[in-house]
């Protein structure tokens, strides 16, 4: 199998993001492991995409850091490749990540993986899907049983009455992902700070304003999903619960904090459930839910992490899990034809 990881930028890659021990696993299962940057793609005269990627020597690796050492270093092979011979593409690179001066890098994977899905490379997740997830709205399209109470608007006192309206408390953060910054807790004793925090929103856009769930202060169950299911491997779940820091109110996971295991309890498959048809829809093949009690509190469709912490816990390479299903795909491909289309082979 020939597989692409399309990511944000090859060298901010950290050992312990999921996207590095996907890729490490796969090779060691004898694939064929590309990374491609947002700078790297090229649509060639010859109406054939092209792009600069590298990989890590063919060999056993034991360890992230080995891995992303050899894919960095010297005796990494860079080649410029058809992203046609590709069998599958990984889109995981975060378009919150990319500043304001790298804006065009915020759908170079879609708008390129849109383009490699018509020559017949399998697409993950579809970038269809991934096209219309690009802000929070995308959280809307799903049950409101399972949402917080949610406004969106860039009225101050529009906001003002609905946090009035909640008793004082809640949540503000941009409609655009900003990858966990300019999120504020609203409470009865910050009111006096109200008009700045809504002044920082709303310089780049609408503001998210949501109730406060008092656990959220706490921690978030965050739980992998895989083609539109609870990620189980050897009976065991790939979720953890994020334990924050008292002063962080983000719910990304490589910000401050701890993590511990979870026991996945009814509600969070419920969840799981309620968003599953939306996800298979949309072709969305992994995706990562953050749980605070019976809401869902958050999303990610674009680069879900946490099979790392997952594993911990819970003793199962996940990361195995994946690329088998991937490798399910492909000879799916090999007996229909691309008889499917991206979306519907993003969820089989």
């Amino acid at each position: 199998m020939n597989i692409g990881f399309f990511v944000n930028d090859i060298h901010a890659e950290k050992a312990v993001y999921t996207t590095v021990r996907l890729a490490m696993t796969a090779s060691n299962r004898g694939h064929h492991v590309w990374f491609i940057g947002t700078s790297d793609f090229t649509y060639d005269p010859d109406d054939t995409i092209r792009a600069w990627a590298k990989a890590a020597p063919p060999k056993k690796y034991r360890a992230t850091d080995k891995y992303l050492g050899a894919l960095l270093g010297e005796k990494g092979h860079l080649e410029r490749i058809s992203v046609n011979d590709l069998d599958i593409l990984l889109l995981r690179n975060n378009p919150s990540e990319e500043n304001e001066f790298r804006t065009w890098a915020r759908t170079a994977g879609i708008i390129f993986g849109r383009m490699a899905m018509g020559g017949g490379v399998v697409v993950l997740n579809d970038p269809n899907g991934l096209a219309s997830a690009l802000d929070r709205m995308y959280q809307q399209l799903l049950p409101e049983s399972i949402r917080p109470k949610t406004l969106i608007s860039r009225n101050r006192e529009k906001i003002k009455s609905f946090i009035k309206s909640l008793g004082g408390q809640g949540v503000l953060k941009g409609l655009k992902g900003t990858g966990g910054k300019s999120v504020f807790v609203v409470s009865t004793k910050n009111q006096s700070n109200l008009n700045q925090m809504i002044e920082a929103i709303t310089r780049t856009g609408y503001v998210v304003a949501q109730e406060f769930l008092p656990n959220a202060q706490t921690g978030t169950v965050r739980m992998i999903l895989m083609n539109g299911e609870p990620l189980r491997h050897k009976g065991k779940f790939a979720a953890f619960q994020w334990i924050r820091n008292p002063d962080e109110m983000r719910s990304n996971i490589h910000a401050s904090g701890t993590t511990q295991g979870v026991k996945i309890t009814d509600d969070h498959l419920r969840i799981a459930e309620a968003v599953r048809p939306r996800l298979v829809e949309d072709g969305m093949f992994l995706a990562g839910l953050d749980i605070v009690d019976n809401k869902l509190m958050g999303l990610d469709v674009f680069s879900p992490g946490g099979l790392g912490n997952a594993q911990k816990y819970e003793k199962v390479n996940f990361d195995e899990a994946v690329i088998m299903g991937l490798e399910n795909k492909v000879d799916y491909m090999k007996y229909y034809k691309r008889q499917f289309n991206n979306a519907d082979m993003a969820s089989l």
